[in-house]
């Protein structure tokens, strides 16, 4: 992909050409309804007049080089109508004809042939365009539900590589203020990257939404994480492919990337973006991070006028890292003498119906709270039907937390629990005094713990550049046990004592040499469990001799190994190839528990020691490395450098490893270290 390309001119055109025929005539209706101040020149080869205006033949007849052009034709004319924009030194293209790669041999021709003529920047081809709600620059064909900014107004930038989800999140009516929309079509040149890396240098940005189906580049997303993290500016992704029938569909779109689900998120987690899954929770995301930016901490505080909203909004955070701290009795004292004896303080706080209506004691009240210090301080407020009731006293309640926020200075929110229970006129009322207002209470709290750890994720160290890997042709051999843990040893991987034993003889002789018990296993058997090719907790002479004789005729031959005693937890240790991010590392409980109860974390190379550490405890069955029920503390310390030393092991044969199961991994007790009692790895065969 070429990079970079300035796209100040087609971002932010102070003139815009369009060329085609109906969907070319919509862009320029579109420019006047939002009040488009620059030159709109129409190019059309017979029209006299298009939405009022002189109508030019041809490229070259434009009295100056455009900024922007809209290029509406078929996709036989696109690559020559390029070529001539190029050379009127136009700022750039929109190219909205599909048909191209995407279609058959033919589009494959031609878009190679439009790649050749862009000497300019082209978004697309396949691209329904982008909006500009600031400067009001529309260069879409079609209907959308935005409306320009206000003057000195500041809004969220969202990208999309689906047009038609672009087209529906303009349409929302939760008063989001947008700033552009942009959608990135088949990403031949112009990246989905490029194009948050151009907005997000705009000032009047002050977050960013994406919507991501692939990746056009890993370096494009570094550099974008990078900047996002230098301006200060949050990013929230809406990633499909969890399913399978998802991973499927993005085949039918444009993108040319698309990494597996689980390491699309590392990915998206190593460089700082909160991640959501649904549209309701990416745009009240939007909106929080629009006002609040980011959070300092995890910690939440609730007013409500109801026990049964403070329940809900206290069980809608249980499965997140925010948090109701509890409060002291000295914390507690300033709002129970504004509240009274009858209303039982507590976080969240319903503070009943007392004062509902009394603004000066709601607002005392609401203020003593917020002085306490919270990452986000709450209101539950859902105002009656528009047409139907008043709002006057739920107005008062709005003005209790105005001034609260006024006097402490402290980030807050209001929330609705239904998107229709706020009207779009508080949302933007609040905004202008720096108070989010955000629908349904799992949305709200799930867009503050992105808050938070976006905030906590700009106070740590940046995660080091992805490690660049290329993709391996030669065939693979599968290596047996023996010969992957002689080079996993050669890599300081701790690997208990063993040896490759080919007679009954040479196994009781080795056994002299180590220490009761003893493991067997049978070699070249990939799942050995499942056939029956491993014989534990060998004790004795007599019981080795039984176990050869029953394995001696399953395998490739037979390996004798010194049993890890102590074992306070078993964990799997894995890595394979991505298409898209390179070598993938997935850590789980050992054993069958990581595919039964779908337990795993993935991590991305190279991982540091925090970030392996805390994907660790952030297993379902970190428990068990914690002393569950009694049982001893697994040696955290030693499973974090053994898994530290695997990854060395895989980084150093990065250009021709295919794949490493460590399964299981024993973690003994604290102090006695961990040990890889299984291997199975499979590399490039010029290299075994």
């Amino acid at each position: 992909m070429q990079r970079p390309f300035d796209l100040k001119r087609l971002l932010r055109p102070q003139s815009i050409a369009v060329i085609g025929g109906n969907s070319a005539l919509n862009v320029l209706l579109q420019c006047q309804r939002m009040a488009y101040d620059g030159q709109l020149w129409p190019i059309h080869p017979t029209r006299e007049a298009m939405a009022g205006l002189n109508v030019y033949r041809s490229v070259a007849d434009l009295p100056a080089a455009p900024d922007a052009c809209f290029l509406g034709v078929n996709r036989q004319l696109t690559p020559r109508l390029v070529t001539e924009l190029a050379a009127k030194d136009a700022g750039g293209v929109i190219c909205y004809a599909s048909g191209f790669r995407e279609a058959d041999a033919e589009g494959e021709r031609l878009e190679a042939e439009l790649q050749a003529a862009a000497t300019i920047p082209v978004i697309g081809p396949n691209c329904y365009g982008l909006i500009n709600y600031i400067d009001g620059v529309a260069l879409w064909p079609d209907q959308h539900g935005g409306q320009r900014l206000a003057a000195q107004q500041k809004g969220v930038a969202i990208l999309a590589q689906s047009s038609n989800l672009a087209i529906n999140l303009t349409m929302q009516q939760r008063g989001l203020p947008i700033a552009y929309v942009l959608t990135a079509g088949n990403q031949m040149q112009i990246g989905l990257s490029d194009l948050a890396l151009a907005v997000l240098d705009d000032p009047r940005v002050t977050a960013l939404g994406l919507h991501i189906e692939g990746f056009d580049s890993i370096e494009g997303f570094e550099a974008l994480a990078c900047k996002a993290r230098f301006l200060q500016k949050p990013v929230v992704v809406l990633k499909v492919g969890k399913s399978s029938q998802a991973q499927q569909a993005t085949l039918t779109h444009t993108a040319s990337l698309a990494g597996s689900h689980a390491a699309a998120s590392a990915f998206l987690k190593r460089l700082g973006f909160g991640q959501v899954d649904s549209i309701a929770g990416f745009l009240e995301t939007l909106k929080l991070l629009h006002v609040h930016s980011s959070l300092n901490a995890y910690s939440l505080s609730s007013l409500s006028c109801s026990g049964g909203e403070a329940s809900l909004i206290a069980d809608a955070a249980l499965p997140h890292k925010v948090y109701f701290p509890s409060l002291t009795a000295e914390q507690k004292a300033p709002i129970e003498a504004v509240l009274g004896s009858k209303v039982t303080v507590n976080n969240p706080l319903d503070y009943q119906t007392y004062v509902w209506g009394d603004e000066a004691n709601m607002a005392k009240a609401f203020t003593n709270l917020l002085k306490l210090g919270f990452g986000l301080s709450l209101l539950v407020l859902d105002f009656p039907h528009p047409e139907r009731c008043e709002h006057d006293d739920w107005l008062v309640a709005l003005r209790a937390l105005e001034t609260a926020v006024q006097v402490t200075k402290q980030k807050a929110a209001l929330v609705a629990s239904l998107p229709e229970n706020l009207p779009e006129v508080y949302v933007e009322r609040l905004n202008y005094q720096g108070i989010a207002a955000l629908s349904g209470f799992e949305e709200a709290i799930k867009a503050a713990e992105i808050a938070a750890d976006i905030g906590a994720y700009w106070q740590q160290t940046s995660a080091a550049a992805l490690l660049a890997v290329s993709s391996v042709k030669a065939p693979k051999q599968v290596l047996d046990e023996a010969q992957a843990k002689a080079l996993l040893a050669k890599a300081k991987v701790p690997i208990p004592r063993g040896q490759v034993v080919k007679t009954v003889a040479e196994a009781l002789a080795a056994a002299e040499q180590f220490t009761y018990p003893l493991v067997l296993k049978a070699l070249g058997i990939a799942h050995k469990t499942e056939q029956a090719a491993v014989r534990l907790n060998l004790r004795n002479d007599a019981e080795l001799r039984t176990a050869f004789t029953e394995l001696e005729q399953l395998g490739t031959g037979l390996y004798l190994e010194q049993m890890v005693q102590g074992g306070a937890a078993e964990l799997l240790v894995g890595f394979n190839r991505d298409d898209c991010f390179g070598l993938v590392m997935t850590l789980g409980l050992g054993g069958i528990w990581v595919e039964l109860l779908r337990d795993s974390q993935t991590l991305l190379l190279p991982s540091s020691a925090a970030e392996i550490n805390q994907a660790l405890l952030a297993l379902k069955g970190a428990a068990l490395l914690q002393g569950y029920r009694g049982k001893p503390l697994a040696d955290l310390a030693a499973a974090v450098a053994a898994i530290l030393n695997i990854q060395s092991f895989v980084i150093q044969h990065a250009a021709s490893l295919q794949e490493l199961d460590i399964n299981p991994l024993i973690v003994c007790a604290q102090g006695q270290g961990a040990y890889a009692a299984d291997a199975l790895l499979s590399m490039a065969m010029q290299e075994v």
